[in-house]
């Protein structure tokens, strides 16, 4: 017998050898009938994988990322599958899971069309029905080439050339169609239940824009038919509120082709953008936050001081000066550094709260810029904490308080992941797992659930990530915390502490936003442009009937920018149903209809954007009312 310890902490004896599958229907058959994989030890497993040793089990289903994974990667095969036995001269590359759903790239001699698309999921279709077991094997890595050559497949055959020699490499067959893969999978093609083919679209292999043009298809599955309809409605939804097109249709910012990846705020984007990041300024003030403001060009000798350029340099814009190297910043953090060191600190000091809306260049491919979500500058919220090493625990949940309030005001929810070191990293063992462990009773004190992250921290330390999410129930991963002790050392970083010694700080590297530009497309699409009114950048239309209304038009904008309020005035000869149309559509939080009755009572007629018509009201008390919403963040 052997031992098997649960997720919950609880211990079980099963007999040795048995598979994961049976090990799930002795805890229970209704577990059984859900389960997708395995994770025994930390390690994802298909559920036939047999145990034969005392180990941790965790059973997933597809309401769990390891259980949606293998389910869209399975389904990732049944179209490669589908397309094989379509299209049998198709050379494949690789198909993998994604976060929604799964992609598989072809060389293909011309680009699939709709109808492709539609031949292609009904194959799929037949292929579920036919219910093919996946069956894993393993080849010597000289036998694995030779097969995938005898299958004319190039792309396999590279992707196996590169592994070391003696490796053996394993496949997954499913019928007639055998595919070189890792796994896991699901046990049969007959458990994807409800499948639809999305898009298609030109890729490169390896992603390399010098190489072979390929051709994308992205898909999704689900165990429900009525989980894929929920997902369809919510993708018409999202393209409903797809913050590139309402960024141009509310003129928010627009992206001009002499800078691929640079956006340009308009008016309106602006005044929203001064209004967020005001509001961050507040909240920073509040919580004993001091703000900086560091160079965009700094000396390359810093950035491999700081690691940077060893470990992203890829990324980096680079220039000279004075015949001296420079780089364009990709983060804020050496130049906090310097703010650091410009003078002696002490232990009374600590902890420093250095804030900054730090604007930093990164060069990403042109085929992955998306609008405001992915660019090429973009402005971090970054605050970078300076503390005794007493203070993390308290440091890291006071920020953990912050984030939760700010992501509060705008109605998101979150979820927690702890990232660990990865493998391309710096600094010690021992100072890795203090921060690691620094971060996770950070979090079990404030009794906050989290998921383990392997291997996906900073190259100097590891992190604490927040997913919000918006009201389509899409998540985005915008809040960060990251405990770093490498920085301080390869800056030299000291403090004079009680003993007169010099001694070294931990810092703390922290966003909230993550990027201006990324926040606020994600705020554009959470609110569909109907910003509340505290956010709006035109919190009020006033709407004339007539000329004979414009002076006292023209007096209340004035009377209402003096308190404050975003206000515009619509003079055109129009009428007042049209300009009432035109306001609703700017997505306006409140027209104000000026005719002979409000300018004979000196009062305002209100239109709200949600209620409708309001009726008369006091001027002041209109102003009050905008007042209290701004106030409280309504």
């Amino acid at each position: 017998m052997i031992n098997i310890e649960l997720k919950d902490g609880s211990k079980i004896q099963v007999e040795e050898g048995l598979s994961i599958l049976e090990i799930a229907k002795k805890i229970s058959e209704g577990l059984a009938r859900k389960a997708m994989v395995g994770v025994i030890d930390g390690e994802v497993k298909d559920l036939r994988e047999k145990i034969n040793k005392d180990c941790k089990l965790e059973i997933k289903t597809f309401d769990d990322l390891e259980g949606k994974k293998a389910y869209w990667h399975t389904s990732s095969h049944i179209m490669a599958q589908a397309i094989k036995r379509l299209y049998p001269n198709t050379k494949l590359t690789i198909g993998p899971s994604i976060d929604n759903g799964f992609y598989y790239d072809f060389d293909v001699k011309k680009p699939f069309s709709e109808e492709d698309l539609q031949k292609i999921e009904e194959e799929m279709k037949k292929i579920v029905k036919e219910d093919l077991k996946l069956e894993k094997y393993t080849l010597p890595r000289e036998e694995a080439i030779k097969f995938m050559k005898e299958k004319e497949e190039p792309y396999k055959v590279e992707l196996i050339e590169e592994l070391p020699e003696g490796e053996e490499i394993s496949f997954y067959k499913q019928g007639e169609f055998t595919d070189l893969c890792a796994g896991p999978h699901v046990g049969s093609t007959g458990e994807i239940k409800a499948i639809k083919l999305l898009s298609s679209s030109a890729s490169y292999w390896r992603g390399d824009e010098t190489k072979q043009t390929l051709q994308r298809i992205y898909g999704i599955s689900f165990p429900k038919a009525s989980m894929l309809e929920d997902y369809l409605n919510m993708l018409e939804e999202a393209k409903k509120r797809d913050h590139k097109k309402l960024g141009k249709e509310l003129e928010l910012f627009m992206i001009a082709k002499e800078g691929p990846g640079f956006p340009f705020f308009l008016p309106k984007g602006m005044a929203l953008r001064n209004v967020l990041e005001d509001f961050w300024r507040k909240k920073h003030v509040l919580n004993d936050y001091i703000e900086v403001k560091t160079p965009l060009v700094l000396n390359e000798e810093l950035w491999h001081r700081s690691g940077h350029w060893d470990h992203y340099k890829d990324n980096m814009y680079t220039t000279k000066i004075d015949e001296m190297d420079y780089a364009l910043k990709p983060m804020n953090c050496p130049g906090g550094m310097l703010v650091y060191k410009s003078k002696m600190r002490s232990y009374r000091d600590l902890p420093i709260r250095m804030g900054e809306l730090g604007m930093v260049h990164r060069h990403e491919k042109s085929g992955e810029l998306n609008g405001l979500f992915r660019v090429r500058c973009f402005t971090q919220d970054d605050a970078h904490i300076f503390c005794l090493p007493e203070q993390i625990e308290s440091e890291i949940i006071s920020l953990i308080h912050l984030i939760n309030e700010v992501y509060s005001i705008f109605g998101f929810t979150y979820t927690v992941e702890l990232s660990t070191r990865p493998e391309d990293s710096m600094g010690s063992d021992e100072a890795w797992e203090l921060a690691e462990s620094s971060l996770r009773k950070a979090l079990e004190d404030e009794n906050m659930e989290y998921k383990i992250n392997e291997g996906d921290g900073a190259f100097y330390g590891p992190k604490i990530d927040f997913h919000i999410k918006d009201c389509l129930g899409r998540e985005w991963q915008c809040g960060t915390i990251q405990l770093d002790f490498q920085m301080p050392e390869r800056f030299d970083l000291t403090y004079i502490g009680e003993d007169g010694e010099k001694h070294r700080p931990v810092m703390l590297h922290r966003v909230i936003f993550g990027s201006i530009e990324r926040f606020i497309g994600i705020l554009i699409e959470h609110y569909a442009g109907a910003f509340p009114t505290w956010l709006a950048p035109v919190q009020v239309k006033i709407l004339p009937i007539a000329d004979a209304h414009i002076d006292y038009a023209e007096k209340l904008k004035e009377k209402f920018q003096n308190k404050g309020i975003r206000v515009e005035v619509d003079p055109r000869q129009e009428k007042i149903g049209y300009k009432i149309r035109e306001a609703q559509l700017q997505k306006v939080p409140y027209m104000l209809v000026i005719g002979d009755k409000e300018v004979e009572a000196n009062k305002v007629g209100v239109r709200s954007r949600t209620d409708g018509d309001i009726g008369q009201m006091d001027i002041d008390e209109f102003i009050s009312k905008i007042e209290e919403e701004v106030k409280n963040y309504k």
